[in-house]
């Protein structure tokens, strides 16, 4: 099968595992929502883009740059859909359906060019179309699959292997090395100017040890860098690969020799990465392991993994020629592989969203009823909150917030040191992370909490809202300095933290 039936087949592939997805979701959470996504982390690309495409910049507090994405090219995206259809979130799930099919058909094509064989070709694409996590990432609201178009820092580990895969010529690394810098110039530029380092503040946030974590101070021992988290993180990739689909370890060593077999290095440098992306993860920036969250940090190489498994079945198909169902029952068995996993997928897909609905979306809306309009909030979450609540925000893990990200080295005592000089008027987070803070009762006082009695993605089973000895609208608030800690406003740029009542 060649050309639009091949594309239309992949479609109604696709069409299938969506819908079995949002059925399990309105079995769950109760109906289905094109605003409904799996993170939290969703609404904060949408909060990004909302501010962007109404003219306040690339900012989360209107109007305060700050370098808060690892994923530009879709905030981008996204602010470019906002602007011109209205900042409806539901257009990240038609985003992330159209890359998802782009990815299957990109999966296709690469498997006609290193196999030459039709049927193989359409196998790769279903078996993508057909994974957990590309239909959960399709969703999710996030970038996962748009990754392949470097919408992703990790996606800078292609580069040297492209590179190596071709001939070593002057003019071959120019562009091979010029394009991709001119390219990433402007964002890291964009970076230092609001965050103080070349990658954004999420990474200085999140990054736990590594090379980046070695360069924005957090100190570890040198065999958890370059042996046990290696190891760990290795072990973690092939565990997830045979959840997504049992075959993938089994047939992507197979697959490698293949294609060195028919393409030489030209082939297998760029297919390498498979090999090379959880080492990479480990030594460069790790935060969690290339399976957590449904495998966000991963899946972009997933169609990659279904092409190089696929080309290890070319001999059998080849040598099955003259038996032609013989080929065709050995791509059946890799479709059924990716089919096993596809209901537990939807499932975990459902209970997510029903958990992000239930706690961040609810509370978000409840700040926007409950609070004034000119209320500050200090968050550990900060995307459903900040995008419905519509508050000027201070991220105590200092994703949106850098100013805060060396009072968090400190811990709990670093970040009441922080808050103590921001003044916020509300705190919103899970005791469970900070269970000092919420102890203070002199500081914070709850007034509001939300439980989930299913916590399937959430940091923590409750988040409490917390009134500050600093909340303006108390009859004898405590004082506060007129300036932001650090000369930094709580979004990350210069300015005052306070204004009037």
């Amino acid at each position: 099968m060649r050309g639009r039936s091949a594309l239309l087949l992949t479609a109604v592939a696709l069409a299938a595992a969506l819908t079995l997805f949002l059925q399990r979701e309105r079995l769950i959470v109760g109906s289905v929502d094109l605003s409904g996504f799996p993170l939290d982390d969703s609404w904060i690309h949408f909060q990004f883009a909302r501010n962007l495409a109404s003219g306040h910049g690339f900012a989360y507090n209107p109007d305060v740059p700050v370098a808060g994405s690892t994923a530009p090219l879709w905030t981008l995206l996204l602010a470019g859909m906002f602007k011109i259809g209205g900042a409806h979130p539901a257009w990240a799930k038609l985003a992330g359906v159209v890359a998802a099919l782009a990815a299957a058909g990109v999966a296709r094509w690469l498997t006609l060019v290193w196999t030459g064989d039709a049927t193989l070709g359409l196998t790769a694409a279903l078996a993508t179309v057909w994974s957990a996590p590309v239909v959960w990432g399709a969703l999710s609201g996030m970038e996962v699959t748009l990754a392949a178009a470097l919408a992703r820092p990790e996606s800078v580990l292609l580069i040297p292997l492209l590179w190596l895969g071709g001939p070593l010529t002057g003019s071959r690394t120019a562009i091979a090395w010029g394009v991709p810098s001119a390219i990433l110039t402007p964002w890291i530029v964009f970076n230092l100017r609001t965050a103080g380092t070349p990658l954004p503040a999420t990474a200085s946030a999140k990054v736990e040890g590594g090379l980046v974590g070695f360069l924005s101070g957090a100190g570890e021992p040198l065999a958890t860098t370059l042996l046990w988290r290696p190891w760990q993180f290795e072990r973690e990739w092939i565990a997830w690969l045979a959840s997504v689909n049992l075959l993938l370890p089994v047939l992507i060593v197979p697959g490698l020799w293949v294609l060195w077999r028919r393409g030489g290095r030209y082939w297998v440098w760029p297919a390498s990465i498979l090999l090379v992306h959880p080492i990479g993860m480990a030594l460069i920036a790790p935060y969690r392991g290339p399976a957590f969250q449904e495998g966000r940090y991963s899946i972009q190489l997933l169609p990659l993994a279904i092409v190089v498994a696929v080309s290890a079945l070319a001999p059998l198909v080849w040598a099955a020629r003259i038996q032609p169902a013989w080929g065709r029952l050995v791509c059946a068995l890799l479709l059924v592989a990716s089919l096993a996993p596809l209901a537990a997928g939807a499932t975990r897909y459902a209970w997510a969203v029903q958990n992000i609905d239930a706690m961040q979306v609810t509370l978000g809306r409840w700040v926007g009823a409950q609070t004034p309009a000119n209320a500050r909030l200090a968050l550990n979450d900060v995307g459903a909150i900040t995008y419905f609540g519509r508050r000027e925000v201070i991220d105590v893990m200092g994703l949106v917030t850098p100013a805060i990200i060396p009072y968090r080295r400190e811990g709990e005592p670093g970040v009441l040191r922080y808050l103590e000089q921001a003044c916020p008027d509300y705190l919103i987070v899970f005791p469970a992370w900070f269970p000092s803070l919420s102890a203070r009762a002199d500081l914070f006082t709850p007034v509001h909490r939300v439980k989930l009695q299913h916590n399937s993605v959430a940091g923590a089973d409750e988040m409490v809202v917390y009134e500050t000895a600093w909340n303006r609208w108390r009859a004898a608030p405590a004082p506060c300095p007129v300036t932001a800690p650090a000369g930094n406003s709580a979004g990350g740029g210069g300015g005052s933290l306070r204004g009037p009542r």
